[in-house]
This record gives C-alpha cells, sequence and structure tokens, in this order.
C-alpha cells in the first residue's frame, strides 16, 4: 500500500476558481477548448438578442452610437454590423433624463410590431426606472409610450433591467431589477404580468430572489421540467462581475441558487473579463465582456444537461469520487480536495475512473485533471471517451495530498459523453474532471 501523507491545512475551495492553482511550469497546458466569439468589437454592453424571419438583431445600453444602439447580423455568430439608434429621440422626455439609457429589452409582438422596455433616469427622484416604448420595424425608431415609467418604485430604490418573458402557455411577463443595492437596500428580482403587447402591467409583482449583494439582469427560461432564472452579480465594472443562475418547478418558487455560477472570468480562464448582462435565445448565449475600457458582445454555445445549462467554453466540474469507479475506491478526508474526497488505489489493470459530461456542441473541448502524484516521477491514466481512446494525461510529481491539475484536449460528441481514466504509468490519486 502506498503511503499518503496528509496535509495540515486544507485549501478553501471557491467556485470556479482554479484550486490549488499550481505554478505554469507544473501544468500541461493543452489548450482545445472554444472560447466565446467576439462578435462586436466595441462598446456594446447589456445586450438583448432576438431572431426574426432569419436576421438577427441585437440592442445595448447607451453609447457613441445613441440611446439604444442596435445591431443586425444574418446569423448568431455575425458578422454584424452596427445599424445606428434604435431609439433616436430617446426615452420620454415626461420623466426621463437622456444620458442614462440601459439595459434595452426588445420583444417581437404577434401583430408585427415590437414593444422596447428600457432604464432611464428618473428626473424628478434620480432614481432608474422602466419606460416602454414601441415601433414597427426591429430596427427602429421606437417612440416611447405613455409620460409616466412602466415600474418606478421609488421607495425600493427603483427599477432597472426589465426582460420579456412568455411562458409556454402565452402568458407574457416582464422580469425586473428593483435597484436597492443604489441606496444601501436588498435588491430583488421580480416577475411582473404584463397585457396590450407588453405595455401595461396586470396582477401585482411576484419576488423570486432577494439578495444584499448584487443581483441584476435576470433573463427567465422555462425548460421541460423547471423554470432557470439567470442572472448577474458583483459590480459590472470589472472582471468580477458573474453569471449565475436558479431553478424552480414553478413561477412561485422555491428558488434553487446554482452550486457554481455559470460563467466568471476565472471559469473562461481569463478569456472573458466580467462575463455578464447575459441573454440567452435557443442554443446561445450572448454576454458582455471587458476589453480595453469598453465592454464587448460575445456569443457561445449554449446546451442543457437535464434541463440544466453548460456553456461552451465556460468550466463544469465533476466530481470524481462520484462517478463510476472500477476496482478502485472513494478515500474521504482527503486534505484540500475539492469536496474533501477523491478517487484513490487507482492501481490496477482494470482500475477506472468513469463519468458523464455533457457538451453543448460537437467538438474540441479542453479535459482537465485535478490530481495529486506522490510517486518519484510523472505518472499518466489514458483517456477514453464514449469507448474510444483518445491518448494520456500525464501528470507531474506534486506530493500525495498536493492537488495540481493537468490537462488533455479531447473531442466530444453533442450531449452526453462518458470519459473513463484507466491505469497508467505509475499511480495518482484524482480529485476532479473539468470539462472546457
Amino acid at each position: 500500500m502506498r503511503s499518503k501523507i496528509l496535509a495540515a491545512v486544507a485549501a478553501l475551495v471557491l467556485p470556479f476558481t482554479l484550486l490549488n492553482a499550481p505554478a505554469q511550469a507544473e501544468v500541461q497546458r493543452i489548450t482545445a477548448a472554444v472560447f466565446p466569439a467576439d462578435i462586436i468589437g466595441e462598446d456594446f454592453p447589456d445586450p438583448d438578442v432576438f431572431e426574426k424571419n432569419g436576421t438577427w438583431y441585437a440592442y445595448s445600453t447607451n453609447n457613441g452610437r445613441g440611446h439604444v444602439p442596435v445591431a443586425s447580423a444574418p446569423s448568431a455568430n455575425g458578422p454584424w454590423t452596427i445599424r445606428g439608434d434604435a431609439m433616436p429621440g430617446g426615452p420620454s422626455a415626461s420623466w426621463a433624463q437622456s444620458g442614462r439609457t440601459w439595459a434595452p429589452d426588445v420583444h417581437p409582438n404577434p401583430d408585427g410590431s415590437f414593444t422596447l422596455t428600457y432604464t432611464a433616469w428618473h428626473k424628478a427622484s434620480g432614481r432608474q426606472c422602466v419606460g416602454v416604448a414601441t415601433a414597427s420595424s426591429a430596427l427602429g425608431p421606437f417612440a416611447p409610450v405613455g409620460t409616466q415609467p412602466l415600474i418606478c418604485p421609488l421607495s425600493q430604490g427603483g427599477a432597472i433591467d426589465a426582460n420579456t418573458f412568455v411562458a409556454n402557455d402565452g402568458t407574457r411577463y416582464l422580469t425586473w431589477k428593483n435597484d436597492g443595492n443604489a441606496f444601501g437596500q436588498p435588491s430583488t428580482l421580480w416577475l411582473t404580468r404584463t397585457a396590450n403587447n407588453g405595455t401595461s402591467l396586470t396582477g401585482g409583482n411576484t419576488a423570486m430572489l432577494t439578495s444584499s449583494s448584487v443581483i441584476e439582469a435576470p433573463d427567465l427560461v422555462q425548460r421541460g421540467s423547471q423554470f432557470v432564472l439567470f442572472y448577474s452579480g458583483g459590480g459590472y465594472n470589472d472582471c468580477n462581475y458573474l453569471t449565475s443562475y436558479a431553478t424552480s418547478p414553478s413561477l412561485s418558487g422555491p428558488w434553487t441558487i446554482a452550486y457554481r455560477p455559470l460563467m466568471t472570468t476565472a471559469s473562461f480562464d481569463n478569456h472573458i473579463c466580467g462575463p455578464g448582462g447575459a441573454d440567452f435565445v435557443g442554443n446561445k448565449v450572448f454576454l458582455h465582456g471587458w476589453v480595453n475600457g469598453s465592454r464587448h458582445l460575445y456569443v457561445a454555445d449554449l446546451g442543457w444537461a437535464n434541463d440544466f445549462p453548460v456553456v461552451r467554453g465556460s468550466r463544469v466540474r465533476t466530481e470524481a469520487e462520484r462517478g463510476t469507479l472500477n476496482h478502485c475506491v472513494v478515500r474521504t478526508g482527503a486534505a484540500g480536495a475539492s469536496g474533501g474526497a477523491v478517487a484513490a488505489y487507482i492501481d490496477h489493470a482494470d482500475s477506472w475512473v468513469q463519468v458523464s459530461v455533457f457538451a453543448p456542441s460537437a467538438g474540441g473541448y479542453t479535459l482537465w485533471v485535478g490530481y495529486a502524484n506522490g510517486m518519484g516521477s510523472t505518472a499518466s491514466h489514458g483517456v477514453v471517451v464514449n469507448g474510444n481512446s483518445q491518448g494520456s494525461v500525464s501528470y507531474p510529481v506534486t506530493g500525495w495530498d498536493n492537488w495540481r491539475q493537468s490537462s488533455v484536449p479531447i473531442t466530444l460528441n453533442a450531449g452526453w459523453n462518458t470519459v473513463r481514466l484507466t491505469k497508467g504509468t505509475l499511480y495518482a490519486e484524482v480529485d476532479y474532471l473539468e470539462l472546457q
């Protein structure tokens, strides 16, 4: 039996960080991951995107292009062309002050018209509120409706980030956030039923999530078994911005927050700075990220693993000890390991650890393996994907209970795949597998 040296201090585990991140020289870094594509290489934050009659449209928070910049493309991946300002006259002059027209949402209506909800600066209070406008074309011009904002709970800090959601039964809603954190109050993500092509409200407001920290930019999706509420968290102005989600079997809750955020700077290996403001459309997710002081528009493939979201390029972790183990064991109490347990004694010709991983689309991915190697030289495991060998993953020496990670490029089918690590050279324990 090989000796195990137990570490004296357990490492702190943070969501989607690189556990006990090794020095670059200690990592076998062969990248096959496909990261989100930068499709509008200039400031285009808080995107809202939809497809209509074969053309894709995207809208952003105000910038040098206008109050509501609009772009179009023949496909989700582009090429994208900025077409000007969808609301050239600006927000409603009766209540809104020009200059902070944020987070637009445009929804095509059954009668061929389009409804825009937007955040604007409420002149009387100095707070943010939600207005509404309509147009006969996706490109505008949108004309504000009414002389008052659509949603403006001043006692709760105002309202921002309205987003249209249509349930499978055809009922139409707005999700939105009361801007409490801007005034030292908690923030809540709300659901409100709408009428008249989204230009009026009907019924009361339903609270979905409340937090004392920043949560914003809600986007609600209905899957077969549940509702998925996406939202951004952290400060939007740096790389700490992220996208997470919560799930519920019904719109009335309760909502269960995901164990780890869906997209962070770290989960994209720093390829995207502050991935947030996300809009989930079919099998694509559109998001913004910081590049040299501007927030560019990105797109990534989106998949659904048993009605839970998976974004291509963002790491998804599977604990090795929760997989299927053959002629090896789960070792608990592993100091510093993710989840405190690992797959150990993968020592025999018929030893293997197998997990299921979900690929949003077919192609090349990076498989990261968290491991410890207390042998005197590099160890390895064979890598078998869907029953076919795809080479091996090597583990430089670390010492037992000194966890590092190594990577290998693999090719996956769209959907579920099985990945098996088999006995290779010498010995190593496996903490987790991450697909990117």
